[in-house]
């Protein structure tokens, strides 16, 4: 099992930066209604080392902090991070774990059960883009990825199977709910904030009728759009 001491000075030093932003970013997820009681968690690559921190599993989100923050390898297993032996990582980690070893270009992880995201995912339904906010954000569709069990690296084999050359930063994993990725943690929370609010958008759409599909192209000029000209460089 790694232990503290065996990590350079530099690469604890970036664990610890990661579990401080772990464990505030967390507090996104109740502000914007994405989660109930203790479901839904976020994770975050380690700079520089083959680490990631993620939630402790069942613990309520008033009761998180820094210091709790479960570190793990890139296998999902926890390591000697200094926490309790008894708090264990997340019933989701695997998912993440495999996620960081598939696509090296992830340093942020989310999972929610967010209401309109997760009602789509029942219909086993992509989310079509009909809004200039989702080719914005998701550069079309929002895919739904296959059905999978919780307890090994299913769900982390579907995502990445469903984003691996989509530029769709989330899926909907079917029957389950919404796992957002991104350059980093918070790349990953924003994404699972905007996926909610676009699922719900679209559905209060539909029951005036079948909202119109943007063109591709369209879809093609708002996404290079936002994506390099918009907001501060």
């Amino acid at each position: 099992m790694i232990r503290p001491d065996d990590l350079a000075e530099d690469v604890r030093a970036a664990v610890a930066a990661t579990r401080e932003r772990v464990a505030a970013l967390h507090a996104e997820l109740p502000r914007n209604e994405l989660v109930v009681w203790t479901a839904g968690n976020v994770s975050e690559r380690v700079a520089g080392a083959d680490l990631f921190v993620i939630k402790p599993s069942g613990v309520s989100y008033d009761e998180l902090a820094p210091e709790v923050m479960v570190v793990c390898d890139l296998d999902g297993t926890k390591i000697d991070d200094g926490t309790d032996e008894r708090l264990q990582p997340s019933s989701d980690t695997a998912a993440h774990a495999y996620v960081y070893r598939h696509m090296p270009e992830v340093g942020g992880v989310v999972h929610t059960h967010s209401t309109y995201a997760t009602a789509w995912a029942a219909r086993r339904e992509p989310v079509p883009c009909v809004l200039t906010m989702m080719a914005d954000e998701f550069g079309g569709e929002i895919p739904v990825g296959p059905f999978a069990l919780i307890g090994d690296d299913s769900i982390g084999r579907g995502i990445v199977e469903t984003l691996s050359g989509s530029r769709s930063p989330a899926v909907l994993m079917a029957n389950h709910g919404p796992f957002t990725i991104g350059k980093d943690a918070r790349a990953a929370v924003k994404a699972a904030v905007m996926v909610e609010e676009v699922a719900r958008t679209v559905h209060i759409s539909r029951q005036l009728g079948e909202p119109t599909r943007i063109p591709q192209s369209d879809i093609d000029s708002l996404y290079e759009r936002y994506q390099n000209v918009y907001g501060q460089h």
